[in-house]
């Protein structure tokens, strides 16, 4: 059984009875189609408006945060271009485009579509709000198959442009109330194809003509108001521009008794739980009314609050702001972090720490010690316990000379490396904990990137800052040549302190005691000297004991600065890492983190005054 449309309903029954029944058969349609083409031809249609007449003034936005939104919108598309995809940006950058396509259009016209499916009555509603049967209405599907605009004033030219509607099919207003009623002088109404037209080309250009509007009266009637596809495809994605929404309940004539008012209600529910907001108790919001195009009923009350809306010449700001506003929605995805992420002193210090850990700056700070107490073990011991250390360790592998001299083992040098391979992962996940997936990617290739060839470099800054725990592979010339420095190696030889020769002096003295005792006393025993064995032995026996002495003391005496030198060491070398490790690590990261600081502030600025709470 085939529904009864609106303009169905609306033919009557040949004697100008709406009674919504069609049984005055086919010559009484073709009669009243006749009479339909007959009031048309009286009212001959305006074709396009002269080309040559001039545009009327360019678009001049009332005072109000939409020009700093778009600004700064296009500021967050232009930093955000290396960091996000082009599609991610692709409905920023058609908001941004299409705004300013409509500034420089007029100022003072309105632009509104009357949208509506199969058999709502939409064109009825259009050629009574028009005051002629400009778009046609009949049984025959579809009726409207282009957008047809009526213009109350001149100066559309460029807007109809846009729009893409033919000259053939631009219209004025019927002599009359309508056409000279002040409040509708700016209006440009366009009635657009059916949204569920089984023809492709006609629901495309629905879509495009949507996209380009400034505001939009949908028409539904009592029988397909609850339809998934206009809800679906249509009003819930269009929910932020509730401002710029009309939704007319038509044909209430059909409804008997209190069937109007609860399907008004009805319909009010679905709108609220597709997220529109209803402009109740005045609140801004979607206007909701129920009407009878074909009777009249509701129509001078949806002229005047179209008039309202014409006069107050905001339409198009309103639209433009609720795309800015669906644009920065689909974007809070990429530009709203979960926490506060950066980089604190805790993640920098820690991160240092491992550095130091991989380039072995505490190991140079021990070596650098003992080496220190080495040489004045050296300098201020006996003779004879030198001598015997160093017969001890000639020639032999595992002698500390030659301990130091070796290079770091490649199973070390691996592990240095894979320390600091941790250490750069480590701190990269630290800077991009809670950021957007685009900027926390961002933020570990810079910290990757910066990290390839980090171990050479740390290891060649531990070099130049004379650490004790690094040497040049193969040694260094004064020429210059030399090759990658390696993690680890043999400190260089500590200064000595200002009274080392004097204790170097007083060991000498033990020695000479001790030899000039000797001699004494083998003198003595070969008959040389006259016999007397108390005096050489003491004096023998002072520098046997003063010998011990002196080196104890000069132990005790290098503890301090023995450890001191070592601590510098370690100083040094952790210095040199965290320098190298700031250069190529730390601060390009901090860069990204400040890039994302950047596009999040003009984010904030795009979504701080949403009209739609979004």
């Amino acid at each position: 059984m085939t529904a009864v449309t609106d303009e169905d309903h609306g033919k009557g029954d040949g004697t100008g009875k709406p009674d919504g029944r069609w049984d005055d058969g086919l010559i009484a349609r073709r009669a009243a189609a006749a009479e339909a083409r007959e009031a048309e031809e009286t009212v001959p249609p305006t074709p396009a408006e002269d080309e040559a007449e001039p545009q009327v003034e360019a678009y001049a936005p009332a005072d109000g945060p939409l020009p700093t939104r778009l600004d700064a919108l296009r500021e967050l598309v232009g930093l955000s271009r290396a960091r996000l995809d082009r599609d991610t940006l692709a409905e920023a950058g058609r908001v941004l485009d299409e705004a300013a396509a409509r500034q420089r259009l007029s100022s003072r016209h309105t632009v509104i579509a009357v949208a509506g499916a199969t058999g709502s009555g939409k064109s009825t509603l259009f050629n009574a709000l028009a005051g002629a049967p400009i778009s046609d209405t009949g049984l025959r599907r579809p009726t409207t198959s282009q957008p047809i605009a009526c213009s109350w004033t001149d100066g559309a030219a460029g807007l109809l442009d846009r729009l893409a509607v033919p000259g053939r099919l631009r219209r004025r207003p019927h002599p009359g109330p309508a056409a000279f009623d002040e409040a509708l002088q700016g209006l440009v109404l366009v009635d657009l194809p059916d949204h569920d037209s089984a023809a492709t080309e006609h629901r495309d250009q629905v879509d495009r003509v949507l996209a380009l509007v400034d505001a939009v009266i949908w028409v539904v009637d009592p029988e397909k108001y609850a339809d998934a596809a206009l809800h679906e495809r249509y009003l819930r994605p269009l929910a932020g521009h509730a401002e710029v929404t009309f939704v007319v309940l038509n044909q209430t004539d059909r409804l008997p008794g209190e069937a109007a008012d609860l399907v008004l209600d009805d319909l009010r529910r679905l709108l609220d739980e597709d997220g529109i907001a209803l402009g109740e108790h005045g609140e801004p919001g979607a206007t909701v009314m129920p009407l009878s195009a074909l009777t009249g009923d509701g129509v001078p009350e949806l002229r005047e609050m179209i008039g309202r809306f014409v006069s107050d010449r905001t339409a198009a700001t309103r639209r433009l702001s609720a795309d800015v506003d669906a644009a920065a929605a689909r974007l809070r995805k990429v530009y709203v972090a979960e926490g506060r992420p950066g980089l604190g002193e805790r993640a920098r210090e820690e991160f240092t720490d491992r550095l130091a850990e991989a380039v072995g700056a505490a190991a140079a700070g021990q070596a650098a010690e003992r080496e220190w107490r080495r040489n004045a073990s050296r300098a201020c011991g006996t003779p004879w316990l030198r001598l015997w250390r160093w017969y001890e360790n000639r020639g032999l592998p595992g002698s500390l000379d030659r301990l130091g001299q070796a290079l770091t083992p490649p199973e070390e040098e691996l592990t240095a490396r894979q320390r600091v391979e941790q250490a750069v992962r480590i701190v990269a996940d630290d800077a991009a904990d809670g950021l957007p997936g685009p900027w926390a990617q961002a933020v570990r290739e810079a910290a990757f990137t910066g990290a390839q060839g980090l171990p050479e470099a740390l290891d060649e800054l531990a070099v130049r800052a004379g650490a004790p725990g690094a040497s040049k592979r193969g040694g260094g010339t004064e020429t210059g040549k030399s090759t990658v420095p390696q993690l680890g190696g043999r400190p260089p030889k500590p200064p000595r302190p200002k009274w080392w020769p004097a204790a170097v002096l007083a060991q000498a003295s033990m020695t000479l005691l001790q030899i000039f005792g000797g001699l004494w006393l083998v003198g003595q025993i070969i008959g040389v000297l006259e016999p007397g064995l108390v005096t050489p032995a003491l004096i023998m026996l002072a520098g046997v004991v003063g010998g011990p002495l002196v080196e104890w003391a000069c132990a005790a005496a290098i503890r301090g600065p023995a450890r001191r030198y070592g601590q510098d060491a370690e100083r040094r070398l952790r210095e040199a890492a965290a320098g190298c490790g700031r250069a190529r690590v730390l601060d390009p990261v901090a860069a990204e983190l400040v890039r994302y600081r950047e596009v999040r502030e003009r984010y904030v600025t795009v979504t701080e005054f949403s009209t739609t709470g979004r």
